[in-house]
């Protein structure tokens, strides 16, 4: 049978709700009781002692744009530095409990019904308490209520704080607009892609794999897939495997692009499951290849369907019902 070769698209999903992660800033301050030292100090030239300020100088304003994206955990312990901190941050930790209040109510957690209109609520307070985590929280909602600009509105105040989901969803906002603002989305995907933000570093490399409100540039784009791949996007695996796969922007290799195909296909990426399976079809791998080909099949590559049930009949009938049950008890990796 002739092997069967799927057309290539670059997986290119414009718009995936960010799930919002932790983004401490700890690392940037140190909230140890040690004191700022002013090593210009004339004074501490002259007796080699430094001339010490209190941590309760910091601004207010300035210690609650830090801690905006901050845990509860993170908060408390950050209280605990001064008095000065305590009370600023006060209104923050107010926040984060109306922030878990409005998750318990979007996801029906903790004792409570799935009640949208109270998470919305909770989470806008939560916002109002300088919570940029709760203003994404409700920017998701008001965009899957296909309120666009109360949510934008919401992702531009924690994208201006530095929560790293908030640039993202803003610059995706932007990729979507009519007509779309591609320069000002790249400007936001590359904030938050900096931050470490996996999506963000995926759209960005789409941005710049079609030259979209930037220079095309193809060594970039697989340089952004990679780190979201390696932080574990799935669909960033599957244009990894592509890239290696077609010498664009990685040097051509086949061993990796079938490493990266793999991973991507272990991870639930239909595609990836379909193009897996046909490479370990051809290598004569057919109770593997088989597998990948049914997942694909169940997951909707109608195309998977046809080479799949070739090698089915080719099956002993306890080799097929091995097959079937390897699927029915499959699970994406995490």
């Amino acid at each position: 049978m002739r092997r069967q070769t799927p057309r290539h698209h670059f997986d290119d999903c414009r718009f995936v709700p960010p799930t919002v992660s932790d983004a401490s800033k700890l690392a940037q301050f140190n909230i140890s009781k040690r004191r700022f030292q002013d090593p210009s100090s004339s004074r501490s030239k002259v007796l080699g002692k430094p001339e010490r300020r209190d941590f309760a100088a910091l601004p207010h304003d300035l210690l609650q744009k830090i801690a905006s994206s901050f845990s509860l955990t993170n908060l408390q312990s950050a209280s605990l530095v001064c008095r000065s901190w305590r009370d600023a941050l006060r209104p923050l930790k107010e926040g984060m409990l109306f922030l878990r209040q409005g998750k318990r109510f979007k996801h029906g957690r903790g004792g409570v019904r799935q009640n949208t209109a109270k998470a919305l609520d909770s989470f806008l307070k939560g916002a109002a308490c300088g919570s940029s985590l709760a203003m994404v929280d409700a920017g998701l909602i008001y965009w899957e209520m296909g309120e666009k600009d109360k949510a934008i509105e919401l992702y531009r105040r924690a994208a201006a704080l530095g929560n790293p989901a908030g640039q993202c969803n803003l610059g995706i906002s932007y990729l979507q607009a009519e007509p779309p603002q591609h320069e000002e989305a790249v400007h936001w995907l590359d904030l938050a892609s900096k931050a470490g933000h996996t999506r963000a570093q995926y759209q960005l490399a789409l941005c710049l794999h079609q030259g979209s409100g930037v220079d095309r540039n193809l060594s970039k784009a697989a340089k952004w897939y990679l780190k979201a791949a390696e932080g574990g996007y799935t669909r960033a695996m599957y244009n990894v495997a592509l890239c290696y796969s077609f010498g664009e922007g990685f040097a051509h290799n086949q061993r990796q692009s079938r490493n990266w195909m793999k991973r991507a296909a272990d991870h639930g990426h239909s595609k990836a499951q379909f193009e897996h399976g046909l490479r370990l079809f051809s290598e004569g791998e057919m109770m593997k290849a088989v597998v990948y080909l049914e997942l694909a099949t169940r997951a909707g590559e109608t195309a998977a369907s046809h080479v799949k049930n070739v090698i089915l009949q080719q099956l002993s009938s306890a080799s097929r019902d091995r097959v079937m049950f390897l699927v029915d008890n499959w699970r994406a990796l995490p």
